[in-house]
Order: structure tokens, then sequence, then C-alpha cells
């Protein structure tokens, strides 16, 4: 007895320390972060189909399938299985079928459709390139989408036929396009994307357009006689990236007529449940920094266009419509929560749900989604900061969460607490709302190193939802502050707009006096502070260590250096001049050079690290080469960190969070004083 009471104690104390080494997240874990997105709800309201992600640590990549639940939360299972990609289900209107996408065959995303009575599934498309963006008919008898088609494009250059046997080199790649490449998606090849129509029982799909023009959000008319449409048609596409318009496409004839015409943005046509509105957001562009994206309705032949969101004033990021087609369920950011409301045709708003997010895995983004039943029930991704997207329901208001795909990690995973702070910025005392992470078990009677850590956008919004990056650092024994200075969405018009034409600027001293507020904790250790951000967060903290030495070290991730370079080398030069500055580099030069961080490397003297994917074509490498190179040769404690084959999103693939996450704390530990 002695020796089994004496081994016991062995267990037990052996399953302590097993506890206690694990008992913080960890850089592995990101691997076993799973979320739910597009929560897609039946007819009539009993059934919801979600999309599961997850991650396979061994292939490094991102996987995802289809799950059902029923509204009360009951019967949860999976409807496709494996280390595939499944998503995109969209309800026949009768909920007696989806079609979804997936590559769970040969490794093709295709388009299925699956009988929800036997669970028996066939593909409708096998084509190169996938379908995206389907849309069922009302008589659930056809299908309309959206596929790339390529274009042969002829080169001016013609090279002589070479001698039988030669090895050349590749022939010169000829382009006359202004925007010829993509973040994430790299050099683009010719064609577009079209609108095809393609009948549920098979066949083969029919090409409703051939234009030199992508074409977007595609939807039927109540009596499939035509289809609704969003695109840039314009010949000066290029020049005025954002002057798209809705479309209607006649099925007899394929002849096009614009509903709208107005100088702007005009989209994501949604018919009412009656047939005879469209509703549809956008803006009359002014070419501000950031517009608040409206609600509008219109009969469906484009008469009697009407704003019905005029009292609120935010984005209105997606929408769906009510059953008696009396309204549309909206969602929109507001101080950092992403919330569900009911905008009435007369005008009139209602809030119906908060906590809407959860999509963002890495940073903590606000971005959510949700749709909505015939009898106005609602499915949406529940977010918060203790764990990424959940599903959750709401009826009459009442939410409820159905899911929790993370609790066999976080059950045993001590996250840091999360607390909401303002304060007054010190160039114009305005609110300033940020978050305070603190380390698991935190003690406030010691002293932690901080942690910046500013979002990119910069016309975007962190909020009160899970954050993988901030809860490493928190982890590591960091407090980290997060905020949204002037130029965030979700605080309206005018606070986003304070930047406009002059970034970065005050934003730094809103975010200084962030660190402040932080300190007067009592728990911030004055003397270990860090500083880090990516894309606009990177020409921030680029700026920020270029206007003050009192950061012990910065990482500056895939930052803006040049704005000059910037504007003619990223992947959409035709947006970014005409936005964020008021004339071309040349016309304009001293503005440029001022609002560029290179501009002040002769300040810096903090070390500071560049961190960047080597594919990225929204901030491309070359503008960290030129700080790094910069930094040296002003003899700055330097370094820089290039993540092979990452894009902008450079978290895209799960290793290359991790290895974002490691470089940046390596870093600040080189230069962490030890308690």
């Amino acid at each position: 007895m002695k020796f089994i009471a004496s081994l016991l104690l062995l267990v037990l104390f052996s399953n302590s320390i097993f506890a206690e080494k694990n008992q913080h997240l960890e850089l592995l874990d990101v691997f076993n972060l799973e979320y739910v997105s597009d929560p897609q709800i039946s007819p009539n309201g009993k059934q919801i189909i979600y999309t599961r992600h997850f991650k396979d640590v061994m292939t490094d990549k991102n996987h995802s399938n289809l799950w059902i639940i029923d509204f009360d939360g009951k019967n949860n299972r999976p409807l496709t299985t494996g280390n595939h990609s499944a998503r995109a289900a969209k309800w026949s209107h009768d909920g007696k079928k989806i079609v979804y996408l997936s590559d769970h065959a040969d490794d093709k995303t295709k388009l299925y459709v699956m009988w929800m009575d036997s669970r028996d599934s066939a593909p409708l498309t096998n084509s190169k390139y996938p379908p995206a963006q389907v849309s069922w008919s009302r008589d659930d008898k056809h299908l309309v989408f959206t596929q790339f088609v390529p274009k042969a494009k002829k080169s001016l250059v013609q090279m002589p036929t070479k001698p039988k046997g030669a090895q050349w080199n590749k022939p010169p790649i000829y382009i006359d396009d202004m925007n010829y490449r993509a973040d994430g998606r790299g050099f683009l090849p010719a064609g577009n994307r079209q609108i095809f129509s393609l009948p549920i029982d098979g066949g083969t799909p029919r090409q409703l357009t051939d234009s030199a023009h992508n074409h977007q959000s595609p939807i039927f008319s109540a009596d499939k006689k035509s289809v609704f449409f969003t695109a840039n048609l314009h010949e000066d596409h290029e020049f005025e990236p954002l002057n798209a318009e809705i479309y209607r496409l006649d099925l007899t004839d394929l002849s096009i007529k614009a509903l709208t015409s107005r100088f702007g943005p005009d989209g994501n046509a949604q018919l009412s449940p009656d047939g005879k509105k469209l509703a549809y957001v956008g803006f009359d562009d002014t070419f501000q920094g950031h517009t608040v994206r409206k609600l509008y309705v219109m009969d469906a032949d484009g008469n009697n266009q009407k704003l019905i969101s005029s009292e609120l004033d935010r984005s209105v990021q997606s929408m769906a419509w009510a059953a008696n087609s009396k309204g549309l369920y909206v969602q929109y950011t507001d101080r950092g929560d992403g919330k569900l409301a009911l905008v009435k045709l007369n005008g009139s708003i209602t809030d119906v749900a908060e906590k809407m997010g959860g999509l963002s895995l890495g940073r903590p983004y606000n971005a959510a989604a949700f749709s909505v039943a015939e009898n106005n029930r609602v499915a949406f991704t529940y977010g918060g900061t203790e764990h990424p997207a959940d599903l959750a329901v709401v009826n009459n208001k009442k939410v409820r969460r159905l899911t929790q795909v993370n609790a066999d990690l976080f059950d045993h995973k001590a996250l840091g607490e999360v607390e909401e702070l303002w304060w007054q910025s010190s160039i114009d005392q305005r609110q300033v709302q940020g978050w305070l992470v603190k380390p698991p078990h935190f003690d406030p009677n010691k002293k932690y190193p901080l942690i910046l850590e500013i979002h990119g956008g910069p016309f975007a919004s962190y909020g009160s939802v899970f954050s993988a990056e901030v809860q490493l650092f928190a982890a590591a024994g960091y407090v980290v502050l997060y905020a949204n200075p002037r130029g965030s969405t979700g605080y309206g018009q005018e606070f986003a707009n304070l930047i406009h034409h002059d970034y970065p600027n005050n934003d730094y001293h809103d975010l200084m006096s962030g660190v402040d507020k932080a300190i007067e904790s009592g728990y911030v250790d004055a003397d270990q502070l860090f500083v880090t951000g990516g894309s606009g967060g990177g020409v921030l903290t680029a700026w920020i260590v270029g206007h003050t030495d009192r950061f012990k070290a910065a990482v500056v991730a895939k930052p803006v250096i040049n704005w000059i370079s910037f504007v003619l080398y990223a992947d959409n030069p035709g947006f970014f001049y005409k936005y964020w500055f008021p004339n071309k580099p040349w016309e304009d030069t001293e503005n440029y050079l001022k609002r560029s961080p290179l501009s002040y490397v002769g300040n810096v003297t903090t070390p500071t690290m560049l961190l960047t994917g080597e594919e990225d074509f929204r901030t491309p490498i070359a503008e960290s080469e030129q700080y790094y190179s910069a930094l040296k040769l002003q003899k700055v404690e330097s370094a820089m960190v290039r993540i092979p084959g990452a894009s902008h999103g450079i978290a895209s693939r799960p290793s290359n969070l991790v290895a974002k996450v490691a470089s940046i704390l390596a870093w600040f530990e080189k230069y962490r004083t030890a308690e």
C-alpha cells in the first residue's frame, strides 16, 4: 500500500509538472486553433451549416469541413470530413439541397451539390478555375456564379524561331496593363472573372458575359429572366478602381443595362424576398481616405433609389433581407465591437446582437459573418477576447452560443485577461480606445514589460476579439497594448478622416498617450517598452522610432517606408495615389517625403528589426530593404527577417504565423532586461 501511495504521489507530481509546463499558450498551439465561419441557416431556420477551420501541423496547411447543427444546438455533426477544404455552402430555397465548394476528390476545387435527405453529393463542375460567388434561382433549378476565364494575349515582342535543339530562356513577358500583379496571387494571368449559369442537374455551364472586366456577386431576378451583378465596366476602370455599378443582364439577348450611375462604388446587390426591390451598399466618392458605406434600396428595375441608413455613421459590412421585405439585417463595427442591427425601409435602426467577430485569427481585427432564415432567425459568428469565432444564433434578440470549438485547448490553457481602456490624446484631447492584455496569472504587484502592437489599414479597426499573436506575447510575460488611433474605422466618418492626407502624423500622439495611460496602471515597467505593427502598423512603428527613443526595441513588419516608391510599386497604383495623397508623387515630392518614415531614419537609435514576406506585393519587401540599408548606414542595431513564399497576409500558412511571432519575441527578448 505504501508503494502504491508513493507511486500515486509520483504520478500526481508528474502531472502537476506537465500541467505547469503547458499552462500558457505556446507557439505550437497555433496549429491547434480552430474557428467557425460562414454560418448558413436553413430557409426554415431549423438547421445551420457552418464551415469549421483547422490546421495540419504535418503539411502546414489550413483545411476546413462543413458541419451541420440544429438551431437549438443539438445534433452537431460533420457533413464533410478529411484534410481537405470544403466551404461556401448555400441552401436551396426549398431547403432540400446545398451547393458547396470542395477539393476533396483530386485537390481541384469543384462545385458540388448535396441532397440533404441522403447526404449524397456529386460534382457539378470540373474546370481548371473554380467557381465563386454561387447563387440559386428562386425555383432552385439553376445556379449562377462567377469564374475566371483566361484570354490569350498576343505579345508585341516576337522572337525568331530558335534552332532545333537550342536551349533558350523562356520568352520575354510583355505587359501593358496597369494592374499586372496582385498580392497573394502574384503576376496576373490574362483574362477576367465572368458570369456563368448552370442547371442544378448538371451539364455544361453557359457563359453569360465576355468583357475585359471582372464581374462580381451575380444573382437571379425573381422571374429568372435576368441576372443582377456588380462590375466596373467604365473605360477608365483602371484609373477609377472604385467606380463600380450594379447592372442587369437580360438572359434573352445578353444585353446589359446599368441600374446605378453615380460616381462611386455601388455593389453587393441583394434581392428582396418578394422580388420587388434590390438592396445595395455604396457611397458618393469624393476621394476621402475613408468613406462610410451606406445602405440603399431601389426597385428591381433601378428606379426609386433611396438611402435608408442615413442615421448610421458606420460602414455597412454585409446585409440580408428580413423575411417580410420591409427591412434588412446589417453587420457593422462600433467602437471595436461587431454588431447586428435591423434597418427598416423607413430608416429606423434597432440593434439585435453584439459580439460578432472572431474571423481574424492572428491579430484582433473585427470580422464576422451571418445569415437570416425565412422566420428571421439569425446565425452568426460569435467572437470574444477569450476565443476565436464560434457559432451563435439569435431569435427575438436572445443570443445563444452553440459551439466551443477550442474548448479542448483552452480548458487547460490560461489566456491573458483583456481590459478595455480609454484615454485622451495629448495632441487634441480626443478620446481614443484601446485594450490592455495582461500575462496569464497576472500579479498586479509586479512590473511587466509592455508591447505596443499597432493595427494596419490604416482604415481598419481592432476590437474585443481573440488574437493568437497578442495572447502569445502575453504568454511570454508581456503586457500588450493594442488600440484604435485616429484613422480607425468604427468611430464615424470624421474620426477616420482625421488622417486624410495626413498619415502618419497625429496618430503617433494617440498611441504615445495610450502608452502613458498603460504606465499609469502601475504594473508596466516604463523602462521596458517595445513596439511592433504590421502594414499600416509597420508604417507607424517606423514613424515612432524616428520620433522617439523611449522604446528598447522595435519590429517593423511589412511597412511602407518611402511613399514615392510604394505608390509606384505596390499592386494598386490607381488607388493609392488618389485616395491617400492629393497629387501624384512627382507633383508633390515634398509631401510624400514628409510623410515617409525613411525621411526620419537619421533620428533612429532604437534597435529595429524588419519583417516582411518575400512575395508581398501590397507593401513590397523592397520597402523593408530600403529601411534596412538606411539603418545599417546609420549604424543602428538592426536585422531583417524574410518570410519565404509569404505574401502580405503572412499568416496565411500556420508556420508563417509561428515564424512571425517567434521572430518578434526573439528580438524583444534580446533587449529585454532580466527581472
